[in-house]
């Protein structure tokens, strides 16, 4: 394995490793306003949400590593305490993309790019009318994480206003993970479509799984089950009791008398389908 101290190595190299690694990054597409009331629109993939009670984002316009000036968002955040934050989606990629041009001081990115200025309820920078959520904010505070090129920023938000599309809405109301069709960003040039990605992972349950380390030796020691499989394996409350696994051989008696690898499989096939039950029946079956 490649061990690296960021100390020696050059700037430009760490973000690069930085970047590929931390992956995908989801986008704030950041739309500001200067003091004179001109409107300013980039995207940023240092980005997240950080807590719901206040509703609170970060996100950081870093200053450039090239030649360590900062950006018109940061500029327009110290001077005004205001930002939208839109969502970015599959729709309008490639226009967020041209966006990012450093156009000079001054050039409206919103026309530059084709997207509709929309007015805020609460603040005054205008919000993206394709984007399809859109999240009015108050700027809390500023963090300078350095003075270097590639240093941080780290503009704290909190939502005051949020405006969703139906259009990405389920019959119940929430946001369709399907129909927002999300994108973030990845290293150098790559982008991720979120919903082409998408799996389902069910959550560790409220009564404790029985956890990896409490798994039969043998079973935790696989050459067939991999760590998602015994992830999945110790993710049960109780391991099914003898009667059970004994009336499972009777239905599937082609599980009996298998040897260990072939048992593996079989188990891992029924993991596959997210039937954990089944996959512990048959590693149980003597």
């Amino acid at each position: 394995m490649l061990s690296i101290d960021p100390k020696e190595i050059t700037t430009g190299e760490l973000h690069g490793y930085l970047l590929g690694a931390v992956a995908p990054r989801p986008i704030a597409f950041a739309s500001t306003m200067d003091a004179d009331g001109n409107p300013n629109l980039s995207p940023f993939s240092f980005f997240n949400v950080f807590g719901s009670n206040p509703p609170i984002m970060v996100f950081s316009p870093a200053r450039r590593v090239r030649n360590n000036t900062t950006k018109h968002t940061l500029e327009n955040v110290l001077a005004t305490k205001e930002v939208v934050i839109n969502i970015v989606n599959y729709d309008i990629v490639q226009q967020m993309s041209l966006s990012s041009t450093e156009y000079p001081e001054g050039v409206n990115e919103f026309e530059k790019a084709g997207f509709t200025m929309l007015p805020s309820d609460k603040i005054k920078p205008f919000r993206v009318a394709e984007s399809p959520v859109q999240f009015e904010c108050k700027v809390q505070d500023v963090i300078f994480t350095g003075a270097e090129g590639g240093a941080g920023n780290l503009i704290i938000c909190e939502v005051v206003k949020i405006h969703v599309s139906e259009a990405i809405l389920d019959a119940n109301g929430a946001i369709d993970q399907y129909k927002i069709d999300l994108v973030a960003r990845a290293g150098g040039s790559y982008y991720s479509r979120a919903r082409d990605g998408f799996f389902e992972i069910d959550k560790p349950i409220s009564t404790l799984g029985i956890g990896v380390d409490t798994i039969p030796t043998e079973i935790r020691n696989s050459s067939v089950l991999t760590g998602n499989n015994l992830g999945m394996l110790g993710n049960i409350a109780v391991l099914p009791n003898k009667t059970s696994v004994d009336n499972f051989a009777k239905e599937h008696p082609h599980f009996v008398g298998l040897e260990t690898t072939k048992k593996h499989t079989f188990a891992q096939e029924f993991l596959l389908k997210k039937d954990v039950e089944s996959a512990w029946k048959v590693l149980l079956i003597k």
